[in-house]
């Protein structure tokens, strides 16, 4: 029997608008579009894996409010476990997402009941906890509640992917007990404390080395349309490129391939694997609009590859 995926994270109302451009600041321009969807990182994550079959439940907070009732019952609906989900006085989190008509994005988090996650409810979901087979988590929850939930992992032998999103630093003394170390490029920069600097082919590898000096056994760049790029405790050194898609809205491309990722390790597949198939999910995620509702199943993840395939001949 596969063992659950459990995330410890956030759940958040999205609420998208679409413009031509993202606005500078004091700037007021007008959009074409206005949606609301459910997200984030932690919610996002855990409805990419369960959409591809796996076993998934999730432990976070939501508000007592209308948002918190609609958040829940979707993840019900896409076949999470929500028992570790509880409500609180206040307000859900919420994202203020800006789109323009490349698919790229400004994004503003309120943690709202997120913010409320303390250890406590680590030690109250032990019992799920125990039970996962890998936890993911992520920044947009209370660090403190983060730092526990590691400790807790490394003591259970729990294998932990911590994706350090919203970008922010944070002690190197933090990874200590990290399995999978996931940030995008502007994440790395901030924990390397080089913002502004960009990761190149070039220096790639560099970066992903002195990320793995912070203290996680692997790490995996995400690197938007140039693909990921692998160092791993084994020596492995690669870069997996993207698949060429056309792009409509990326907000949760990096969710996606947190999710699909760890099917894949769950699933028994190397970690080259488990990116590659990573890879797919999320370039399937970015050609659809909205967070969870973006994220594939199985199925499509299969007939993107089987296309892919006859196109190459």
């Amino acid at each position: 029997m596969v063992k659950p995926i459990v995330v410890v994270g956030s759940i958040n109302l999205d609420l998208v608008a679409v413009a031509p451009r993202i606005p500078r600041p004091g700037e007021t321009i007008a959009g074409s579009t206005f949606q609301t969807f459910p997200g984030g990182k932690g919610a996002n994550q855990a409805v990419a894996a369960a959409r591809l079959g796996a076993p998934v439940s999730m432990i976070g907070k939501v508000g007592d409010d209308d948002f918190g009732l609609r958040l829940k019952a979707h993840l019900q609906d896409c076949g999470v476990n929500i028992s570790g989900v509880s409500r609180v006085s206040g307000p859900s989190g919420i994202a203020l997402i800006t789109i323009d008509h490349h698919g790229g994005n400004a994004i503003t988090v309120v943690a709202g009941a997120n913010g409320e996650m303390t250890p406590a409810d680590v030690d109250a979901n032990l019992a799920v906890i125990r039970s996962a087979g890998i936890l993911l988590t992520q920044l947009e929850i209370p660090l403190q509640t983060i730092i526990y939930l590691s400790e807790v992992a490394h003591r259970e032998r729990i294998p932990l992917m911590l994706d350090p999103a919203p970008a922010q630093p944070l002690p190197s003394a933090r990874f200590k007990n990290v399995d999978w170390l996931t940030p995008n490029e502007a994440e790395a920069c901030s924990l390397l404390d080089d913002a502004g600097q960009q990761i190149s082919q070039s220096n790639m590898r560099s970066v992903a080395d002195r990320l793995l000096q912070l203290g996680s056994r692997n790490v995996i760049l995400k690197l938007g349309d140039r693909g990921c790029y692998l160092a791993l405790e084994d020596g492995t050194r690669e870069l997996i490129p993207a698949h060429a898609v056309r792009a409509v809205d990326t907000t949760a491309a990096g969710d996606a391939f947190n999710g699909a990722f760890a099917v894949g390790l769950l699933q028994g597949k190397s970690a080259f694997e488990s990116a590659t198939f990573a890879a797919a999910v999320a370039a399937i995620s970015v050609t659809r609009s909205g967070a969870q509702a973006s994220m594939p199943t199985a199925a499509e993840v299969e007939e993107f590859f089987s296309e892919k395939l006859a196109r190459n001949g």
